[in-house]
């Protein structure tokens, strides 16, 4: 991998206070803005750029609870979310939660039996289960999220896809993933890590599972009804189902994050188990005019960028285009050579293979 430069990113004391900033798992530019989430907090964070057209720093954070926008299923409504994906695109931002199960870790201070017991605790969250579009719109000449924005006569509504709706409700009869669903995220369960958008069209990449060496990305199509504008629906497919399957060559790895450049899906892949490397960014061509379940591999698929990590940090989370050429990186569990003495963490820009 070869950094064409770096930015940094400046968060507010609380946000720091909340290791915000240590926990990186999505990132989207927006213009000038930034959209970047934590997996520990049920929250979208908002930086700006000192220079739209080439940033070095991102400050001035803005933070936007999802509960102020939509009703969320956890009876907590600050419980974390788990936000592991970002898309920006029309008029709104998405924002996708990972949908997994998680077993409790051992730590330095458990021992014997009560690290046994901790290592078969298996739980949810349901703040987690979340699929959600926020509308956009300039306030002071930053885009900023609203609750209700109207577009040329039509009002456009925050809106989340419902407890009927749920994926996990929604795959428990899946041939391929319904065995999956009670088996934490970093097991090689169910795990969203990543979303892009295209039109109608939503893709959810998945981290696991992995099968056979097979990764996953789940396409959808929501739509809301006038009936309820808030909730949104999904659109079934030729076979009945509301989500399509496509299964990706991705070397063994899982997706970490996905990000649209023309018709093509950038594909930021890693290990689907607790394990650092490798980490790769793909290029599958032409994913946004696909109109068929497909099987992603030979010329349909190249490896674009083969990315560093470290021995238990520099975990690569999330990518967002930066231009046409490159692509900005965010890492979860930062080097310490990542974190500046006031305050800032480093995020890499890597020029994309022309």
């Amino acid at each position: 991998m070869t950094v064409d430069y770096t930015v940094r990113l400046r968060f507010s004391d609380k946000s720091q206070a909340a290791s915000t900033h240590t926990n990186l798992s999505a990132v989207r530019l927006d213009r000038r803005a930034l959209w970047i989430a934590g997996d520990e907090t049920a929250t979208i964070e908002r930086l700006l750029a000192d220079d739209p057209d080439r940033p070095v720093e991102f400050d001035a954070e803005a933070s936007f609870r999802l509960a102020d926008f939509v009703d969320l299923p956890g009876v907590d409504a600050d419980e974390e979310a788990d936000v592991e994906g970002l898309a920006r695109t029309g008029d709104f931002l998405w924002a996708v939660g990972s949908h997994s199960l998680r077993r409790k870790q051992i730590k330095d201070r458990h021992a014997g039996q009560k690290a046994l017991r901790r290592l078969a605790r298996v739980e949810g969250q349901a703040n987690r289960q979340i699929l959600v579009r926020l509308p956009i719109t300039e306030v002071d000449g930053v885009p900023t999220p609203v609750r209700e924005l109207e577009v040329d006569g039509v009002t456009h509504h925050a809106a989340a896809v419902s407890v009927r709706d749920d994926l996990r409700r929604l795959l428990r009869d899946d041939e391929h993933l319904a065995a999956f669903l009670p088996i934490p995220g970093k097991d090689n369960g169910l795990d969203i890590e990543g979303i892009a958008v295209s039109g109608d069209r939503v893709y959810l990449g998945l981290r696991g599972p992995v099968l056979r060496g097979w990764a996953f990305v789940l396409e959808l199509r929501p739509y809301v009804t006038d009936d309820d504008p808030t909730r949104l629906r999904l659109r079934k497919f030729e076979d009945g189902r509301p989500y399509r399957k496509h299964v990706l060559d991705l070397n063994g790895l899982g997706v970490r994050d996905l990000c649209p450049h023309r018709d093509d899906l950038l594909v930021l892949a890693g290990p689907t188990m607790d394990l650092d490397g490798p980490v790769r960014v793909y290029r599958w061509h032409g994913a946004c005019r696909v109109e068929q379940p497909s099987i992603v591999r030979d010329d349909l698929i190249s490896r674009e960028l083969e990315l560093t990590y470290g021995e238990g940090d520099d975990h690569a989370e999330g990518m967002s285009l930066l231009g046409e050429d490159r692509v900005l990186v965010v890492y979860d569990s930062p080097a310490p050579i990542r974190l500046t003495e006031d305050g800032a963490v480093i995020a890499d820009v890597l020029l994309l293979p022309t």
